[in-house]
């Protein structure tokens, strides 16, 4: 599903101008975004929730040369933990109930 899908769908189910469903939406996703840069922690309940953490440096491998060594850095990655009703509506279409990482 894109955003694009996702905007008409919730238009056509509230009876909205797709335009305004569209700035709610991308508006949703930049807060989200600012406060995840500013390394905020993202609650929604029900649904899920968004983390930053740190990843480790480490030393990388190249595939096709595996003598050579490559120093990954550490850098932040965003999380996502699914919450109850995430989880239990994909147990419902049988799907395993797993958190995303």
């Amino acid at each position: 599903m894109t955003k694009r899908d996702l905007v008409v769908r919730i238009s056509s189910e509230t009876g909205l101008i797709q335009e305004d469903v569209y700035a709610v939406i991308q508006k949703t996703l930049d807060c989200i975004t600012e406060a995840l840069g500013k390394g905020d922690h993202i609650e929604l309940r029900e649904f899920g929730v968004f983390d930053v953490c740190v990843r480790k440096a480490r030393i990388g491998r190249n595939p096709n040369k595996p003598e050579n060594t490559v120093r990954i850095p550490e850098r932040k990655v965003v999380k996502f933990k699914a919450g109850k009703r995430m989880k239990e509506t994909i147990a419902a279409f049988g799907a395993p109930a797993s958190d995303v990482a």
